[in-house]
């Protein structure tokens, strides 16, 4: 082999080992650049991941917050629901306790002051004797209907007060729950 042949065998192989070198650099960073593509995915994808996780969880408990405030609110209705049921029971007793008379007769007189003019006293059937000798001394009439119940309806022509237990329960039973609930749940 000439010289010639070796310089130039020499240079061939010189560049197929540049040509190698150069190839196998740009393999391996071309396999960094991969493997930092897949390490920078895996990272979003974990991201992604533990964000959604998160939002679950998040949704969760909020679903479970609002489920309780839901039970809450509805067993609270229930006791105010039942404490009304109550004191309706016990204003509905009270006609045959030895109270009734009296309270009869401060309602009869407080619907009479608040109607100017009063000429008729309307009460439960049963009630009659209860006001008979209240109204004759008021000067005022006494009839007797079933619909009124617990209470009475005084009349003045056209005019009309009726004041009855239960009504006055209706009335008033917005500021009963909110105190019986503030002393119950604060």
């Amino acid at each position: 082999m000439s010289k010639l042949e070796t310089i130039l065998a020499q240079e061939v192989e010189a560049e197929i080992g540049r040509l190698k070198q150069e190839a196998e650099a740009k393999a391996r960073a071309l396999v960094e650049e991969a493997q930092t593509k897949a390490k920078a995915l895996l990272e979003a994808k974990e991201r992604q991941l533990k964000a959604q996780l998160a939002q679950g969880v998040k949704r969760a408990e909020s679903a479970a917050e609002l489920l309780l405030a839901t039970a809450r609110t509805q067993a609270k209705g229930e006791v105010l629901a039942e404490a009304r049921r109550l004191m309706e029971e016990r204003l509905l007793a009270l006609p045959k306790g030895e109270a009734w008379p009296e309270v009869l007769r401060r309602l009869a007189e407080e619907a009479v002051a608040a109607l100017p003019g009063a000429e008729k006293v309307v009460v439960n059937p049963e009630d009659l004797p209860h006001l008979e000798a209240w109204a004759r001394e008021k000067g005022l009439g006494l009839e007797a209907d079933a619909g009124v119940r617990l209470g009475v309806r005084v009349l003045s022509g056209r005019n009309q007060v009726e004041n009855a237990l239960l009504e006055r329960l209706d009335r008033a039973w917005d500021q009963v729950s909110a105190r019986l609930a503030k002393a119950l749940w604060g």
